[in-house]
């Protein structure tokens, strides 16, 4: 599986075609589709990201709820109903709906953000605000990952 990593800073033209940074690029090169899929995040004001793999991931846990559930009904509306495959082209760009880049205030500048099997993109303002609080609430909070 994808594995998402760094920040990069990356230039999105008038029509919203943006270049996927090459290391998530090649994080997905073994997938079944060449590209990523996208869906506006619904805890953060930014659009998330992942592979075919991983949306299908979230299709199997989905598949474990009660299927007539009110839980089952929102979060199959907010993961898949507005969820897009994007391909890349030749260049490893995609083009971002601009409803979506609208949505979370991105205009000529991208930030992608790794989240390990996930990856954001941000306005780039936006995200400083959000990496500052995350810092200091970690640093108070001081949380542990439990490795297996």
């Amino acid at each position: 599986m994808a594995l998402f990593l760094s920040t990069f800073e990356n230039k999105v033209d008038t029509n919203g075609r943006v270049s996927v940074p090459s290391s998530f690029r090649n994080a997905l090169k073994d997938e079944s589709f060449q590209g990523v899929v996208l869906y506006k995040s619904f805890t953060s004001n930014c659009i998330e990201g992942c592979s075919i793999s991983r949306m299908n991931q979230l299709s199997d846990a989905v598949d474990n709820m009660d299927v007539f559930s009110e839980k089952n009904e929102d979060i199959t509306t907010l993961l898949f109903a507005s969820a897009k495959e994007l391909s890349f082209d030749s260049a490893g760009r995609i083009i971002i709906p601009s409803d979506m880049l609208k949505e979370v205030g991105i205009s000529d500048t991208a930030l992608f953000v790794g989240r390990g099997k996930t990856f954001q993109i941000w306005n780039k303002t936006n995200f400083e605000n959000i990496q500052k609080e995350a810092v200091e609430k970690a640093k108070k909070s001081r949380p542990s990952l439990l490795l297996k």
